[in-house]
């Protein structure tokens, strides 16, 4: 199945050169002279590399069929990260290196949606926001409070460090931002 560079649309998956991105922005641009041509930023599904193509107006692009499967995160480990399909108890692995940003989020037992594209497994979807428990953090001093407006460094149950507010301790369980790593809310 084609489509046409007049069609895209953020968040679809194409093939460029025998090779699957996925479209984060794109712009129809339409010179005074010249013909009209569409600049794209995409993003390589196979390591997440991000490269900045132009095409002509009305280029024919392969589309992926794009399927996102719930399943449980397993565990991480020098071979990849496990998942488990949790209705067929099939169990699949991806490349550790290729989800970095998202593993840093997981915690064994999540359910996550799994990216398939043309039924091959892909990428992670991680929620908008994830519920952690401190682990370390330096003690809150007297009179830290939710309006003092200082941060420090808070390792959490994954191990990814981030900053929040003094009166946060140890043990807490906290909701933290995926996009940017920036600490919400107690949980």
């Amino acid at each position: 199945m084609s489509i046409s560079t007049n069609q895209l649309k953020s968040g679809n998956h194409v093939e460029v050169d025998g090779t699957i991105y996925k479209v984060l922005e794109f712009q129809h641009v339409n010179p005074g002279k010249g013909a009209a041509f569409v600049r794209t930023k995409l993003r390589r599904a196979s390591d997440g590399n991000v490269i900045d193509k132009t095409f002509r107006a009305g280029e024919k692009l392969r589309s992926i069929r794009s399927e996102g499967r719930n399943m449980q995160f397993l565990y991480a480990d020098g071979d990849g990260a496990h998942f488990m399909n949790t209705e067929t108890y099939e169990q699949i692995a991806l490349p550790t290196d290729a989800l970095k940003d998202a593993l840093k989020w997981l915690k064994a037992g999540d359910q996550v949606d799994v990216l398939f594209l043309d039924d091959r497994p892909s990428d992670v979807q991680v929620p908008g926001s994830v519920d952690l428990q401190v682990t370390e953090t330096e003690p809150g001093l007297r009179g830290d409070t939710a309006s003092g407006g200082g941060t420090k460094p808070a390792t959490l149950e994954t191990g990814v460090v981030i900053q929040v507010p003094l009166f946060i301790s140890e043990g807490e369980t906290i909701r933290v931002d995926t996009r940017d790593g920036r600490y919400l809310s107690r949980a």
